[in-house]
């Protein structure tokens, strides 16, 4: 019996990837030759900057509030170190669609109501009107909702990615004298963003599909947008054919961007 080909030799030519983009054409042609797909399609893709929108606004807060609870959880401090892991566990445990109502329904009103009693003697004064929970748009409860689900999880990344670097290369770097923050930056930073990188652009594909949950808030993302349009004209199979297609074409490129990166990278780290 012959050998299994190794993956990424020319015997593993990705087929998988042809088939794909055959299909990817011929509904293409089908959108594009039928004018109901075409009138679906010219609805649902209204929601695509708002997905875009909420994906990398949600993504860039999430990987900041991340890196700071690994931080955290890398300090010498044990109440840090607590508080990190008692944050990351958390909210790991509660799945993001619960997180987004709570966020949208508990946490914004309670949010008002601090910021309100906050602000009381100006208001009394007639210096400032009071902030409404309606002033909080559903789309930043939701933003703020997948910023906090994502940050445990891309919190771990970064841990496990800091925590790669060999140990010896940062005794090095405190004999020469360097500080905590120059030892994180030009020692420990530059080695462990190669990976962190992998599951950290895994994450943000994730995100393109978890922010389709931002539809039950009424937020108009393709989803949305697909829903609104199959409750009025019935059409459920082409709707929701046409958002399945949209999202296939954005995280299936964007996994295929993301594994271009990563080659160069070992290509860079080769040289």
């Amino acid at each position: 019996m012959a050998p299994a080909s190794p993956a990424g030799t020319k015997a593993d030519y990705p087929w998988w990837l042809v088939a794909l983009a055959a299909i990817a054409a011929v509904l293409a042609a089908v959108i594009v030759a039928n004018d109901l797909y075409a009138q679906v399609f010219g609805v649902v893709v209204k929601g695509l900057w708002v997905t875009i929108f909420v994906t990398l606004v949600g993504f860039a807060l999430a990987t900041l509030l991340g890196l700071g609870v690994a931080l955290l959880a890398l300090s010498e401090r044990t109440a840090l170190r607590q508080v990190a892991r008692f944050y990351t566990e958390v909210i790991r445990g509660v799945p993001i669609l619960v997180l987004l109502f709570y966020v949208a329904f508990v946490g914004a009103p309670a949010l008002v109501a601090a910021v309100n009693f906050l602000l009381a003697p100006l208001v009394a004064a007639g210096l400032l009107e009071p902030v409404q929970v309606r002033d909080v748009s559903l789309m930043w409860r939701a933003i703020i909702a997948l910023t906090i689900g994502y940050s445990a999880f891309i919190a771990e990344v970064f841990r496990a990615g800091i925590q790669s670097v060999d140990k010896g290369q940062v005794e090095a770097a405190k004999a020469l004298g360097l500080s905590r923050y120059q030892r994180f930056r030009l020692v420990v930073f530059p080695q462990a963003i190669r990976v962190i990188l992998p599951p950290l652009g895994n994450d943000f594909v994730a995100m393109v599909k978890d922010s389709s949950l931002v539809s039950v808030l009424g937020v108009a993302d393709i989803t949305q947008m697909g829903k609104v349009y199959a409750s009025g004209s019935f059409r459920f199979f082409e709707t929701y054919s046409i958002v399945a297609y949209v999202y296939l074409i954005l995280t299936i490129g964007l996994s295929l961007a993301l594994r271009a990166f990563e080659r160069r990278l070992r290509r860079g780290i080769g040289h």
